[in-house]
């Protein structure tokens, strides 16, 4: 596989000297302008989508319909931060009168809204070449914000990475945007280099814990410490009840091997362990299933290895059963099925509550509601829990939700957590060591947020003040006037 050339330190100077440039004239664009933007980015990256994917497919080992699909993604999500920008809530604009009868003191005339943080920088994931790279969610959410990006390329896929930035940009260049709104850079310390630059203000990050706690660790510990919004990882437990076996077990058996194989098990939603009842009946048909799952390439080698050494960890516990062991081959990588009981489970969690980045996943049989409810409450955080469940069950349900509320970003309910829609109501993210910053999202309308601060304006004169707070509304933005919410 060629390579692209690590980015000199020269070069990284210009591009932090450029993205400081032009967060001044790109934050102050009115919200239309910068989804025209956005627009101009998507309908760019959709009309290279022949040129990207080769690449994609090149670098990646993903199949051309999985890497299509991405692009449609990532286009899709430029499209909805546009949509964000035109309707003008995410500004949390809040105005209030001043007052001189207010008690217990009076009130100065208040103006409140967000604004752009400035330069933020973006750690490409390895598994999403397109929708969590650099045309991602965190460059979609950050541009919206008025934000320049600066991309740290992935590894796994340098050429691709390079060739999307290079599309990018011109298609913003020729939409108006200022020079060094947006930048690709790569190297192994080249990330590190630059989120210690106090140039840069947030950092968002996809990948491992350990590497994710390491970038953590610079971004809160330098002279200026900043916002850094890591995805880490995540076991996504599912939960089954008696009644749902019951009534559907053979659809749940087969949803759960769809679920965690899928895309080679290279998901940070994919569900680590399933939870059946005692007597459940469907060992023989999940592994069946997963038998009958072909082998399938991973991205690179070291995700590949990584994965069979966790794999051989996780067989080698002793209260650990392999159902199917999934050899590695010169075909790709075959599904393992593993099981154990929630009495072992709780006996030493931290042995077996640990992601397993690739496709292998284990079956929890337990013994009744008390052992659920353990066996939840062993977890840290995630970002899915999922619960299959029968209309009878609704009295023994709100205990386990209660559980998992406090545990995870989203609640599955029979459903499968792969999958995150691209949506206004949607929340990708979850307690540590899910993400770093529990309170945001890296995907739907409300990830824009991680990249705005509040700016309070105090008597100031009409003339002065952004377009957002002048009492004529000019952008006609939705704003909450004397605590009353006030469309636009």
């Amino acid at each position: 596989m060629s390579t692209v050339p690590g980015t000199t330190p020269e070069e990284l100077e210009s591009v932090l000297a450029a993205a400081t440039r032009a967060a001044g004239p790109l934050g102050t664009l009115r919200p239309a302008e910068r989804a025209g933007l956005l627009r101009a980015a998507a309908d760019a990256l959709d009309a290279a989508a022949d040129e990207l994917v080769p690449l994609a497919i090149e670098e990646s080992s993903l199949p051309e319909g999985r890497l299509r699909g991405e692009v449609a993604r990532s286009s899709g999500q430029l499209r909805l931060f546009a949509e964000v920008l035109e309707e003008g809530s995410f500004l949390e604009v809040i105005l209030d009168s001043a007052d001189a009868g207010a008690k217990p003191v009076p009130r100065p005339d208040l103006r409140r809204m967000l604004v752009p943080l400035g330069p933020v920088l973006v750690f490409a994931a390895s598994n999403f070449p397109f929708a969590f790279s650099v045309p991602g969610g965190d460059t979609a959410s950050a541009l919206a914000a008025g934000s320049p990006v600066v991309i740290k390329a992935h590894p796994g896929h340098p050429k691709l990475s390079q060739r999307t930035g290079e599309v990018l940009v011109e298609a913003l260049r020729a939409a108006g945007a200022p020079e060094g709104t947006f930048a690709v850079i790569h190297g192994m310390d080249v990330g590190t280099t630059a989120l210690t630059d106090p140039r840069v203000k947030a950092a968002a990050f996809t990948g491992s814990v350990k590497g994710g706690r390491a970038l953590l660790d610079i971004a809160t510990t330098r002279a200026e410490p900043i916002p850094f919004y890591g995805e880490l990882g995540s076991l996504n437990p599912v939960f089954v009840t008696p009644a749902a076996v019951a009534a559907r077990g053979d659809g749940i058996a087969d949803g759960y091997v769809g679920s965690f194989t899928l895309g080679t098990g290279q998901f940070c939603t994919k569900p680590g362990l399933l939870f059946l009842p005692e007597g459940h009946g469907l060992e023989e048909r999940i592994a069946a299933a997963v038998r009958g799952t072909a082998p399938a390439g991973m991205l690179n080698d070291r995700i590949r290895e990584g994965h069979a050494h966790e794999r051989d960890r996780l067989e080698g516990l002793g209260p650990v059963r392999t159902l199917v062991h999934g050899a590695d081959s010169d075909a790709g990588v075959a599904p393992t099925l593993l099981a154990t009981t929630a009495k072992e489970l709780l006996a030493d969690p931290d042995a077996l509550l640990q992601e397993c980045f690739g496709p292998t996943s284990i079956i929890v049989e337990y013994a009744g509601q008390d052992e659920v409810l353990a066996a939840a409450e062993a977890f840290g955080g995630n970002l899915t829990a999922t619960i299959h469940a029968e209309d009878g069950d609704a009295a023994t349900l709100p205990p386990l939700l209660d559980v998992l509320r406090e545990r995870t970003g989203r609640l599955v309910y029979n459903g499968w957590p792969t999958g995150v829609a691209v949506a206004w109501a949607m929340h990708h993210g979850g307690p540590h060591p899910a993400t770093t910053a529990s309170v945001h999202t890296s995907v739907g309308a409300t990830a824009v947020r991680r990249f705005l601060r509040p700016v309070c304006y105090q008597d100031t004169p009409q003339a002065l003040l952004p377009e957002a707070l002048q009492d004529g509304n000019p952008l006609g933005l939705p704003r909450r006037i004397d605590g009353v919410l006030t469309p636009a």
